[in-house]
């Protein structure tokens, strides 16, 4: 079986996307950190798991649980060749505030090219969703 990508960059990524969310296959997070908003957000498991991560040493995590935007993680879609259930950013909420509208646009941009893949997202913020829609 050939390899999706040739760097080991590349590979790293690809590792590091596979997701254990029972109901996804792949995680893309061009997005980490949010805040919290509702009484939903009060047992926030991807705030949990960023801690850990950043304990781990993990270079995404760096800033905690602040917004950060990963824009070198934007194209990730385009490498993987089979066809996925990709969940967008599990780690963030791609309606965030702080999220600029082109980054927003980019990564719809990137989801309308990639139709062998079926992209799930969630949001608590769907009047920000409304909002950039129009």
């Amino acid at each position: 079986m050939q390899a999706e990508s040739t760097s080991e960059t590349d590979r790293v990524l690809l590792i590091m996307a596979a997701s254990k969310i029972e109901w996804t296959q792949e995680s893309w997070n061009f997005l980490t950190g949010c805040d919290k908003i509702s009484p939903g957000c009060q047992n926030c498991y991807a705030e949990r798991f960023a801690k850990r991560l950043r304990g781990m040493g993990n270079h995404k995590y760096i800033n905690g649980f602040k917004l950060t935007i990963h824009e070198e993680l934007l194209q990730l879609p385009h490498k993987w060749k089979k066809p996925r259930l990709v969940f967008v950013n599990s780690m963030s909420d791609l309606f965030h505030k702080e999220v600029p509208f082109s980054i927003i646009q980019e990564a719809f941009q990137v989801m309308g090219k990639n139709h062998r893949h079926q992209f799930q997202i969630l949001t608590k913020r769907s009047d920000r969703l409304v909002e950039v829609s129009h």
